[in-house]
């Protein structure tokens, strides 16, 4: 594995998601497996997309009435894993969970494409559906309400920001003889690094 890169490991999974964006085709580069549990300790997996990384976590944005919305709000403790095939590494992380401000959601959701705008209004989000026409009514009715005007960012829509206290930087070598560098946090809020057994 190359020298780790000097401070935060957050710094190192920013370079490997920038490599993945550089040396791939995949559409995705910064999706990730996010874990969650609820109350009940059922698990849930699901793909989000990672939008920010720096040195106080990473941010991903979804719908409040999601499923994994719900079972942050009861369990904070989550998993994220990235996993470039074609360029045969891999980062998981585990951390906890929680609810950026208005004004960074704002900020993002003003970035995002008018159809994606409307479509954060149209959808409720893991909630049952009766037909794929009840979801275009809804787009239908939101694109006539916004009109050519703004689209302000729903309140039952934001983001979560994992704060890690493990990552596992994961590389394939021959004969399954991986190289694994593990930094973990510790109650002082300094990061210890340190190979794993493949």
């Amino acid at each position: 594995m190359e020298k780790p890169i000097e401070g935060s490991p957050l710094r190192q999974v920013n370079e490997w998601i920038k490599f993945a964006t550089e040396k791939t085709d995949l559409e995705y580069p910064n999706a990730a497996a996010l874990a969650t549990v609820n109350n009940q300790k059922v698990p849930s997996v699901r793909m989000v997309l990672v939008k920010q990384v720096d040195d106080s976590g990473l941010v991903f944005f979804t719908n409040l009435s999601s499923r994994k919305s719900r079972d942050i709000s009861e369990v904070a403790n989550v998993s994220l894993c990235f996993f470039w095939d074609q360029i045969k590494r891999q980062v998981n992380i585990n951390g906890q969970a929680e609810q950026i401000s208005d004004e960074e959601a704002d900020r993002y959701f003003a970035t995002r494409p008018r159809r994606s705008r409307i479509g954060a209004w149209a959808s409720k989000q893991s909630q049952r559906l009766t037909s794929r026409h009840e979801l275009e009514k809804r787009v239908a009715f939101f694109v006539t309400k916004f009109g050519l005007g703004e689209i302000s960012r729903p309140k039952f829509w934001s983001g979560f920001k994992v704060t890690p206290s493990r990552i596992e930087f994961w590389q394939e070598k021959p004969f399954r003889l991986h190289d694994r560098r593990c930094f973990e946090l510790d109650e002082d809020g300094c990061w210890h690094s340190f190979a794993l057994f493949p």
